[in-house]
């Protein structure tokens, strides 16, 4: 009986880059829990109740995120930890001590719904990383008109380019929700790549192979475009 109890008593974990991570006993997942591995709204496999449900609604683990939001219900901002960094999907390939490391050049910012983050044409200055919320890159299109590029959810990055230029922002990215973000600033990437430049590597590596992939995307929708207007001229 208590064999077959501790069988049933684990857990799958979904994770951001849609996979699921598992099976671990309850305990595991209360370190994942208190490492904001695992947020309230993360889907969790529970064998026991054969199906997946929110963190929040598991009877186990209520109590885990009840004490959480009682004990910091007006805190401005939230300290960054390695386990708040491994919810970025570029970053969740480093290890725990490359984590912790980095926890000292990045800072959390708190962005409440419809903030501009970034304008068009402003210098860049930093790159951001999505916690929680979703954002919209944009540009006018004249009046009160706006063409929508590209939207950003948990996990995701954007205005990387302004930590190797510095140059205007092409558009603007706007909250569509309230956001947590991770800033690294152009002068504290630079101050990365001087004292860490072991760290900096692997984190250049995978910023660098999701541009790729956003290229070939890209690439790929201009070139049904292309088809699709010859099609029409046709």
């Amino acid at each position: 009986m208590d064999s077959q109890q501790k069988t049933d008593n684990v857990f799958f974990i979904w994770g951001i880059d849609d996979a699921p991570y598992g099976p671990v006993e309850l305990p595991v997942l209360v370190n994942w829990i208190k490492d904001e591995r695992v947020l309230a709204d993360t889907w969790v496999f529970a064998r026991r109740m054969g199906s997946w449900q929110k963190a929040s609604d598991i009877a186990e683990l209520k109590m885990f995120f009840g004490k959480k939001a009682a004990a910091t219900p007006a805190t401005p901002s939230r300290t960054v930890t390695p386990g708040s960094l491994r919810r970025i999907k570029i970053l969740s390939g480093l290890n725990d001590a490359q984590l912790e490391h980095l926890t000292d050049f990045v800072e959390m910012n708190h962005v409440p719904q419809w903030t501009v983050v970034v304008h068009q044409g402003e210098q860049g200055d930093a790159m951001f990383m999505i916690l929680e919320g979703e954002l919209r890159a944009r540009v006018a299109v004249g009046g009160d008109q706006e063409m929508i590029l590209s939207t950003f959810g948990p996990g995701e990055f954007f205005g990387d380019m302004a930590l190797f230029d510095n140059g205007p922002r092409s558009a603007d990215v706007v909250a569509n929700s309230d956001c947590t973000l991770l800033k690294i600033s152009a002068s504290a990437f630079d101050r990365l790549t001087r004292e860490a430049p072991a760290l900096a590597t692997p984190f250049l590596q995978a910023t660098a192979r999701t541009l790729a992939a956003r290229i070939r995307t890209d690439n790929k929708k201009l070139g049904q475009m292309k088809q699709q207007f010859r099609a029409g001229a046709a």
